[in-house]
């Protein structure tokens, strides 16, 4: 069959699959794939500059960058460390389940901070305190990062993906989301992995190798994916400021509160909130922008003006035409199956932002196609595009984690393929009945 492209189809489907295949390569940082990518869509005439100058001034952008400086204040403030303290605490008091109670309070806490900070200071701790107790790390370090990223599926701002989804469902002309309407979703999702990772984590994991011994999370393996940052903007230990921890966590909360009530969108609230912690001087003007993260918000960017361009030139359009003519006829529930799934595949071998930017205009689309509402859709997207833990390079706080716990890729396998079926069903059940067709 013949397939009649454009010249601006055949130069997004180029850059497309050359940006796609550095990603997978991994040779050279995702942030400079990205703009690379826009870069030659500007350059051919794909994208208009007016376009290219919407992506970089996006919502997601806006709000991301405020969010990253506001964690930065209340990381720099002590407050992290202090939390883990108390946690500290308590799992040298009570063992395994003290354990367990810390990992849980760090997925709650990922449903509205970024979870590699988070990760990255309770991963240490972890370790020690099971080695302390006569634990194995290892039935430890692993779940903690995937209920970090559960937590994250939680709330609009648990994750950038999920600001990101929210953004291209606009920019594609769906509803878009409030701040806690995923959250039924994800708690039901973050639940049922969490039950999961509790009962059969353990006999799961390999543990025919001694226990661990004197490591501990200094260095880091050179890491080309700028999916989630890099962790070292983070100091291990800050002291703490009690005046300044009080402010910055009283500032996240009135940020939270303002978009959950409506009182502006999330982007208007979290800048709001940023400004009013530099000029009370909660954190300089030079610290704020050391928080930003400027190569999350760049790939972030780049993958948006790719985005931009599959949706401009029709090929989301096309690539809609056939899936539809593929499984439309199923019905939209069996279609929202497949589509999770193939959400689901695709992330474990690109990042968050590159899935997020590719798929939700398809998802958009279909829905359209079949005649249904299109938040189940973008809602699987939301799921499927941070929920995937069969690798142990998916997502960094697993990358963290694999080397800190000496684990074999294969275990990542082991117990990360189940919990994604385990999460693909549970999804499957709670989307169409929060999200009704």
């Amino acid at each position: 069959m013949s397939i009649g492209l454009s010249f601006e189809q055949a130069i997004t489907l180029g850059v497309l699959a050359a940006v796609v295949a550095a990603l997978i390569v991994d040779k050279f940082r995702a942030d400079v794939v990205a703009l690379t990518g826009a870069a030659v869509l500007l350059m051919s005439g794909a994208v208009e500059p007016v376009q290219v100058q919407a992506a970089f001034a996006s919502p997601a952008i806006i709000a991301l960058a405020a969010l990253f400086v506001i964690a930065y204040a209340m990381e720099r403030s002590g407050l992290l460390d202090q939390a883990i303290r108390g946690g500290v605490w308590l799992a040298q008091r009570t063992g395994a389940a003290g354990i367990w109670v810390v990992m849980g309070l760090c997925g709650t806490a990922s449903a509205f901070l970024n979870n590699t900070p988070i990760v990255v200071l309770t991963a240490p701790v972890i370790r020690d305190v099971s080695a302390k107790v006569g634990l194995d790390p290892r039935r430890f370090l692993m779940p903690l990062s995937y209920i970090t990223v559960l937590g994250g599926c939680c709330t609009l701002i648990g994750t950038s993906t999920n600001l990101l989804v929210n953004d291209m469902a606009r920019a594609s002309g769906a509803p878009t989301f409030a701040m806690f309407e995923i959250t039924p979703v994800g708690l039901a999702v973050a639940l049922a992995g969490a039950a999961f990772l509790l009962v059969f984590s353990r006999p799961l994991i390999d543990r025919r190798r001694p226990p661990l011994e004197g490591e501990r999370l200094v260095t880091m393996p050179p890491d080309h994916s700028a999916m989630v940052g890099d962790p070292t903007v983070f100091v291990p230990v800050q002291r703490f400021r009690p005046v300044h921890a009080l402010v910055s966590f009283s500032v996240f909360v009135a940020v939270v509160a303002g978009a959950a009530l409506d009182v502006a969108p999330i982007a208007a609230t979290a800048f709001a909130g940023a400004v009013v912690l530099i000029l009370l001087g909660i954190i300089s003007a030079d610290e704020a922008y050391q928080g930003l993260r400027p190569e999350i918000l760049m790939l972030i960017a780049g993958m948006v003006v790719i985005g931009l361009a599959l949706e401009q030139t029709g090929l989301a359009d096309a690539a809609t035409r056939r899936i539809v003519g593929g499984i439309g006829a199923l019905g939209p529930l069996f279609a929202l199956v497949l589509f999770y799934g193939a959400t689901l595949v695709l992330t474990e071998l690109l990042s968050n932002a590159t899935v997020a930017v590719l798929i939700t205009p398809v998802a958009v689309a279909l829905a359209e196609s079949l005649g249904t509402s299109p938040k189940p859709f973008v809602a699987a997207v939301m799921i499927a595009a941070s929920a995937a833990f069969a690798t142990p390079f998916g997502y960094q706080t697993n990358a963290l984690v694999y080397q800190l716990g000496g684990y074999r890729y294969m275990d990542f396998v082991r117990v990360g393929l189940p919990l994604n079926l385990v999460t693909w069903a549970v999804a499957a059940i709670a989307i169409p009945l929060v999200f009704p067709f």
